[in-house]
């Protein structure tokens, strides 16, 4: 349904009535003030040749002045019977689509009463809230001061969704605002995104996961959590082939985990070759003959991968 269209109608005959008797009341009093400024008029002409008092005189001019106000009031009555008339008519607020309806024709309903007739819900746009933790948005912050991401612009921040069975929402949304207040209970700050939902695929009270893209490090390296090991310090560790295919290990520090991969803030460059696959048949200092991920090799071979 359309803003504007209406959905339950009330008995106007009160209404109806009010609102005629308003506007009669309306028309007597146009017609007391054109009498009032008529006899005005004649008793201004009659009192220069003395046919009729002062006094006379001032009280026709008061009395047109009193059916000038006359006129004045009726018309507020008459806007206000209107307004009460058009309330008879219960119109959607919005677009969207109504639920089921709580009153069945014939119910009573009265003013400010506490049980709503029905429920419009907006379908297209829709919004999804998503709750942040406010250490992730303390650790953004500081990263981008200190310049090692950039900071998305607000008007082009995008939203993806990915929906309860596992599959893409084909359509982005925009991020609209953020809350400016932690939540005590949980720690964490409400967006919320705006998506296009023509067809109607999300629903109030679905459950769905967002990706917002809050910033961009043009320089990040991302290898895939399967590659990291820890040694005995518990430190991450990933094994790099050289030039000369020759395997080393190298500690590096990883940030967040993104999906199935670690963000890595050191210990790795571009271009550099990790080994994904294959990792329990090779050493530091062995040479192997390393193949793309995603590629089939000689057997015993490791797969690898590049750091980008």
């Amino acid at each position: 349904m359309k803003e504007g269209q209406a959905l339950y109608q009330i008995d106007p005959a009160t209404y109806q009535a009010t609102y005629a008797s308003a506007v009669a009341k309306q028309e007597r009093s146009q017609a007391a003030l054109a009498t009032a400024q008529a006899k005005a008029a004649r008793y201004k002409s009659l009192m220069a040749v003395q046919a009729v008092s002062r006094q006379d005189y001032d009280d026709i001019v008061a009395t047109a002045k009193e059916a000038q106000a006359d006129i004045g009031t009726a018309k507020a009555e008459v806007d206000q019977a209107r307004i009460n008339l058009q309330y008879t008519k219960v119109l959607a607020p919005i677009s969207g689509r109504i639920g089921r309806s709580t009153v069945t024709p014939g119910a009573l309903v009265t003013a400010n009463q506490t049980a709503s007739l029905a429920t419009v819900t907006q379908l297209d746009p829709i919004y999804v809230d998503v709750n942040q933790s406010a250490a992730t948005m303390l650790r953004l912050k500081h990263e981008m001061d200190s310049g090692e991401i950039e900071r998305a612009d607000n008007d082009s921040v995008k939203v993806t969704l990915k929906l309860e069975d596992g599959s893409a929402y084909p359509v982005s949304g925009k991020l609209q605002f953020a809350e400016v207040t932690v939540d005590q209970g949980t720690g964490t700050v409400l967006l919320r995104a705006a998506f296009p939902n023509p067809r109607h695929v999300l629903l109030p009270g679905m459950y769905v996961h967002a990706v917002i893209q809050e910033g961009v490090d043009r320089n990040g390296i991302m290898v895939p959590q399967k590659a990291v090991a820890r040694n005995s310090h518990g430190e991450p560790t990933v094994l790099v082939v050289g030039p000369d295919n020759k395997v080393a290990l190298r500690t590096i520090r990883t940030g967040q985990a993104l999906g199935d991969q670690w963000l890595v803030n050191d210990g790795l460059a571009a271009g550099d070759r990790v080994l994904v696959d294959g990792l329990q048949n090779v050493r530091p200092g062995t040479v192997v003959r390393p193949v793309e991920a995603g590629t089939t090799g000689a057997a015993g071979a490791a797969d690898e991968t590049k750091a980008s």
